[in-house]
């Protein structure tokens, strides 16, 4: 009774803010306030203020999948694709910054500039391409009848747009070179570390050679390198997953209706008068050669080709559990022209991949409400565990999956993905874990910082053990001898190069053994994974007076464009660490 009583003492109060509640939510709908809730973002992404749309990254990616199928005849798998979608979204991005800075700079076209491309004395590669007769030279005639057709008004603005753009660029680009110049003592020395060469002698003393139980390492001394080095125990983003797959390995029924396929078109094969039009009419995966084979030169897999019939086709021949028909075009003596058609077999789109992709997203449904590890017990699925870390698409257990990493970096805590394609499988994946990019904890790194202090002080130690023999010995052969080392050779080593036969990647020994003079030896050398002590027999150093006017050009070239494309990726990577950048894929896309 006390509860009903206070209801009823309280009617007018509830009434005035029912009807106070009912008239906020008529003002938030009259202003449209929950459609532009669930509306979303109305754009892939922001940069600094400016879009990217839908359909300028669609048509980015359409432009890629087009070209990959035009250079390698195939289809796009699930992971080729998701990596160029990543490409196109960093394309157009770079593509905004690149804009915005050269606003920023005041790097434009004027509209005489365009006329110029379009209808001056050295018109634009592209006009030319189009209007250029046989002799070289424009043909004027055509070419003004072309811009002034009514017909050409719209696609002559898009060709200015894409000139006014190109110039824009290739400005913007000589902007970036104008301060990267090469000097003459950069070729010169350019040609000196290509063209100069050394013999040289050597001993190694390896630094595994110290064994751990001549280290001790403090507690203290590994807390003070973490302290001291941070950087090393950086760690980005990464995420904790589990998950359960689908192997989609083509199934019996696969290899068996594959095989049907070449059997249906052996006679068709037989009757064909150009063998290289059928075969690529057909899709063969194996191409078409067209010349004679020597008959002691065809593979082994391909011999039931010799004892056919000229016109003859083969049976069905499984190669590699793949089908395959022979058919011999043409014989000459001992040599033999023939044709191949097979098949890879893979999974069937519909019976096979169709079906595992159903039991994924069912296995999804359930799982979300009854739980990741209830389902899998229920569907008989095997639960694995793994890592993977933002930046890298290497996830170890699952391979390179760009797909996969696209998704972890959407996936909160706990929450169960939508099914996932991969090349070679389908999985469902349930985020354990995502751990933020910083420092790792000194107690997840002991291990690696001790191993650091140790190599740190065995590299010391076996230094400090050769300098103190060379106080006694200065002779190559009395060193060697002294301390039951081989002496090894390295000849033509060349100065720019990294490697040193027989010893591997030690760019310091190589830089020091131009410094020495010929016959001269050296003192220890830390290189990479040993000590080394090397004595020069022969020193070529090249003359920057005999470098002809062709090298002088190349060399200048060569560094031009080396120095251009690592300035240009910084100096992207530099506008991007400046930029506000508003990246919507995951709520659109995905």
């Amino acid at each position: 009774m006390g509860v009903m009583e206070k209801m009823r003492n309280s009617t007018a109060s509830i009434l005035w803010i029912l009807i106070f509640s009912f008239g906020v939510l008529w003002v938030l709908a009259d202003v449209d306030f929950f459609s532009g809730i669930t509306q979303g973002p109305t754009s892939l992404g922001v940069v600094n203020g400016d879009e990217i749309s839908l359909d300028e990254y669609n048509q980015r990616v359409s432009f890629y999948t087009e070209q990959f199928t035009q250079q390698t005849g195939s289809s796009m798998t699930p992971e080729m694709r998701a990596l160029y979608e990543n490409q196109a979204w960093e394309d157009l991005v770079a593509a905004r910054l690149m804009q915005q800075k050269m606003k920023d700079l005041g790097i434009s076209v004027t509209d005489s500039e365009l006329m110029d491309m379009v209808t001056g004395e050295n018109p634009d590669p592209f006009i030319r391409q189009q209007f250029q007769r046989e002799d070289g030279t424009i043909d004027r005639v055509a070419l003004r009848a072309a811009i002034e057709a009514p017909e050409n008004s719209e696609v002559w603005i898009m060709i200015e747009q894409q000139l006014r753009e190109n110039r824009r660029q290739q400005k913007m680009n000589n902007f970036i070179s104008s301060g990267l110049r090469v000097s003459s003592l950069d070729i010169k020395n350019e040609f000196i570390r290509n063209n100069s060469f050394a013999d040289l002698r050597y001993v190694r003393f390896p630094f595994s050679e110290v064994s751990d139980d001549e280290i001790s390492v403090s507690e203290e001394e590994m807390r003070e390198f973490y302290r001291n080095n941070p950087d090393r125990f950086q760690r980005s983003e990464s995420y904790r997953f589990r998950y359960v797959s689908w192997d989609k390995t083509p199934t019996r029924r696969d290899t068996l209706n594959t095989v049907q396929e070449i059997e249906d078109l052996r006679g068709a094969f037989a009757n064909a008068t150009n063998d290289s039009v059928f075969v690529r009419r057909y899709q063969s995966s194996t191409p078409f050669r067209g010349g004679y084979v020597n008959v002691d030169d065809i593979r082994e897999e391909f011999r039931p080709v010799i004892d056919l019939e000229v016109g003859e086709v083969s049976e069905v021949v499984m190669v590699d559990g793949n089908p395959h028909a022979f058919k011999k075009i043409d014989q000459r003596n001992n040599e033999i022209k023939f044709a191949v058609l097979s098949y890879k077999v893979e999974a069937d789109p519909i019976g096979t991949i169709d079906r595992l992709a159903e039991e994924a997203e069912e296995f999804r449904f359930y799982a979300r409400s009854d739980g990741f590890e209830e389902e899998a017990e229920r569907s008989d699925l095997q639960i694995r565990e793994a890592s993977a870390t933002k930046g890298n698409p290497f996830i170890p257990g699952l391979g390179q999956s760009q797909i996969l990493l696209n998704s972890l970096e959407a996936l909160r805590a706990n929450r169960i993905s939508e099914p996932i394609e991969l090349d070679d499988q389908f999985v469902v994946v349930q985020m354990i874990e995502r751990i933020p990019e910083g420092v790792r904890p000194f107690s997840e790194v002991r291990s690696q910082a001790e191993t650091a202090v140790r190599n740190i002080k065995r590299k010391e130690l076996v230094y400090s053990r050769v300098q103190d023999m060379l106080n006694d010995i200065s002779d190559l052969n009395e060193l060697a001898a002294s301390a039951g080392k081989e002496i090894r050779n390295a000849d033509g080593v060349r100065m720019s190069g990294s490697s040193l036969p027989g010893a591997g990647r030690e760019l310091e020994v190589i830089g020091a053994a131009f410094s020495l003079n010929e016959n001269e030896m050296s003192g220890a050398i830390k290189g990479e994974n040993a000590v080394f002590v090397i004595l020069v027999d022969e020193l070529d150093m090249a003359d920057a007076s005999q470098m002809s006017a062709s090298q002088r050009s190349e060399i200048r070239n060569n560094l031009e464009q080396e120095k251009f494309m690592a300035f240009n990726q910084v100096f992207v990577d530099r506008l991007k660490e400046g930029a506000s950048i508003t990246d919507n894929r995951n709520r659109i896309l995905r």
